[in-house]
């Protein structure tokens, strides 16, 4: 079982900058994928960003391409989302979710799921 705790959510204005945060524990083999995906209200879950945990294999939406990036420290078992110029869009509850070979960024493939963090950018 894989266990996830985002951190770092907050209240910005556009154009600024946070960086949330994915503490990893339990069992990850190889093969395990960590992705950061996000909901506003009203909408659909949709995938922001994915990384393999042994390689840096990522992917990204096409809508924060450029302005966001995933990174891992293995070291510390956390995974992380650095988001900039951030637009009142991105306002949502960000979630950090795991599963094993998943390939693209459908929600239903992740079994295991964080908590969530909020994120809030006024405009």
């Amino acid at each position: 079982r894989i266990q996830l705790v985002e951190s770092g959510g907050g209240s910005v204005q556009a154009g600024g900058s946070l960086r949330l945060s994915c503490v990893v524990s339990g069992h990850t083999p190889s093969n395990t994928v960590i992705g950061w995906f996000r909901q506003a209200p009203g909408k659909e879950r949709e995938g922001v960003a994915s990384i393999y945990t042994t390689e840096d294999r990522t992917y990204y939406h096409d809508s924060v391409k450029g302005r966001f990036a995933i990174s891992q420290d293995n070291a510390v078992n956390t995974v992380y989302l650095q988001m900039n110029s951030l637009k009142p869009e991105d306002t949502a509850m960000y979630y950090c979710a795991a599963d094993l070979w998943v390939i693209g960024m459908d929600p239903t493939n992740f079994g295991f799921w964080g908590q969530g963090t909020q994120v809030t950018v006024s405009s």
